[in-house]
């Protein structure tokens, strides 16, 4: 059982303090110091003076240093394996992450393809040869860890340490989907389409925190979140996206927030979730998402 096996390891809650605290006290400062500030003109700028990948490698940098720093703490700290702080399973299973990854890869290359082949005029073709390859390059390393950190922080150091100190499984589930959701709102998305976005960010943040307790592990959300952040960037950008990238094409429609922020929460997640289900056999729905934290004798241990 994924969060109930830190109960099997003696660990101090103090050592769990320093990360969330250094890290939601950067978001809280980030979001209060971009109020009387234009993010769209900070990256324009930004990229007016080094460039689009130069650009892309500071604004992602710093969450995929950070993914590499919390793996440290979590080892070298915590003296908790890789394995154990991945999933309950003896070992990472790949397989799942390369299937949640290839799925929601297929899915956002087959939308975006009908999006441009019905509205073309929305589009224009920004694919140029060598920074692009340059850039794939760059992403196929940072973007995967920025998107890891971001599933590790929270569905895994989060959820788990909160899943010892309350001894639930609601308690972790709830506050890490929405501390996730509310992560985002200081993104150039949000200025843009208004605080309704946030409905996409928070019912992400509940889709990846139910991968995660049903299927006993992070690697469906690793391959999820990776595939989500790496094709987006591949295939689209804007002047308004957190992400501006040398990708195959770009948005010039005015952004706005309507049916397509509704349709992944509500329809689209619920037909991946039936989808792996059935794949993985999920069951106990209720005592998984929401029940109490209860050691049993299949409870793996940690292997440090």
């Amino acid at each position: 059982m994924y969060i109930e096996q830190l109960q099997l390891k003696k660990t101090s809650l103090l050592l769990y303090l320093p990360i969330p605290i250094c890290f939601f006290a950067l978001i809280i400062f980030n979001y209060f110091s971009s109020q009387n500030v234009d993010a769209d003109v900070l990256i324009q700028n930004l990229i007016a003076t080094v460039g689009v990948n130069i650009a892309f490698v500071l604004l992602v940098g710093p969450l995929s240093a950070m993914c590499l720093g919390l793996l440290f703490w979590v080892k070298f700290i915590h003296q908790q394996s890789l394995t154990s702080f991945t999933t309950s399973r003896a070992k990472i299973d790949w397989s799942r992450i390369f299937f949640a990854f290839f799925l929601w890869g297929i899915f956002i290359l087959g939308t975006t393809a009908l999006s441009y082949y019905s509205n073309p005029e929305n589009y224009i073709f920004n694919f140029k040869p060598i920074p692009f390859l340059i850039f794939l390059v760059l992403a196929l390393i940072l973007i995967p860890l920025q998107t890891s950190f971001e599933e590790y922080f929270f569905r895994g150091y989060l959820m788990q340490g909160l899943g010892l100190a309350t001894k639930s499984r609601w308690f972790p589930f709830v506050f890490t989907s929405l501390a996730f959701g509310l992560m985002h709102i200081a993104n150039p998305e949000v200025g843009k389409m208004g605080y309704i976005i946030l409905i996409y960010y928070i019912g992400t943040g509940f889709f990846l925190g139910i991968l995660t307790l049903m299927d006993e592990g992070l690697e469906l959300a690793l391959g999820f979140h990776a595939a989500n952040n790496l094709f987006g960037a591949l295939l689209l950008t804007s002047d308004w996206s957190a992400f501006q990238t040398h990708s195959v094409l770009k948005d010039i429609a005015e952004p706005s927030a309507g049916f397509d922020v509704i349709l992944p929460v509500f329809i689209i997640f619920p037909i991946l979730l039936y989808i792996f289900s059935r794949k993985y056999g999920w069951k106990n729905w209720k005592q998984k998402l929401f029940g109490k934290l209860i050691l049993t004798e299949n409870t793996k241990p940690i292997n440090s």
